[in-house]
């Protein structure tokens, strides 16, 4: 029996809130925010009062702006720590556009240095994240299922099911899965 994805209807309206509060903790204004993002102020206008979804490209930036993994959002967002996350616990969420679905295996924690992700990204898609949220972050990314192309430090690596590529994160980086194939991976953090 397959199991039913269930993504969390107000986790977009939960990280919406969280950008927002970023922000006004920082004491930044919009122009503030757009200037250090790169995202127009109009657009984050929109996101922050829930009006638009966030994209992908977008978390990148703005969490680039405040030094921040997506994960580490996506746990400000989600709740709080449990030691036992069970899959139905497990924050999903989706950028639509993309064909990319993130889960939240094992989300930060403040007593916590690792954490674990799982993607998954459709056939035919190119996700690039232009600027590091924290420099120096190791992943150990494990692909379970599918083909992935990983361009990190100016080097692109093919992975097949099984392989695992080990980098930290000083600059862009980008993944991508063939026209025909996705890829279902792991990425552990640390």
């Amino acid at each position: 029996m397959e199991e039913a994805e269930i993504t969390d209807a107000s986790i977009d309206r939960r990280i919406s809130e969280r950008l927002k509060d970023l922000r006004l903790e920082r004491g930044w204004s919009l122009d503030d925010l757009a200037g250090k993002s790169g995202v127009s102020r109009a657009t984050l206008s929109r996101l922050e009062n829930s009006a638009i979804s966030p994209t992908t490209g977008m978390l990148s930036k703005l969490c680039a702006a405040y030094g921040l993994t997506m994960s580490r959002l996506m746990h400000m967002a989600e709740g709080d720590f449990a030691p036992l996350v069970r899959r139905a616990a497990q924050g999903l969420w989706a950028d639509a556009q993309l064909s990319f679905k993130r889960r939240a295996v094992s989300p930060p924690a403040r007593t916590l240095a690792g954490e674990v992700i799982e993607g998954e990204i459709g056939p035919g898609t190119r996700i690039a994240y232009d600027h590091v949220p924290k420099p120096g972050l190791e992943h150990h990314l494990l692909l379970l299922e599918g083909q992935l192309e990983i361009t990190v430090g100016g080097q692109s690596y093919e992975l097949k099911p099984g392989d695992c590529l080990r980098y930290q994160l000083f600059g862009p980086s980008a993944f991508a899965t063939p026209k025909k194939t996705s890829a279902r991976y792991l990425i552990f953090m640390v």
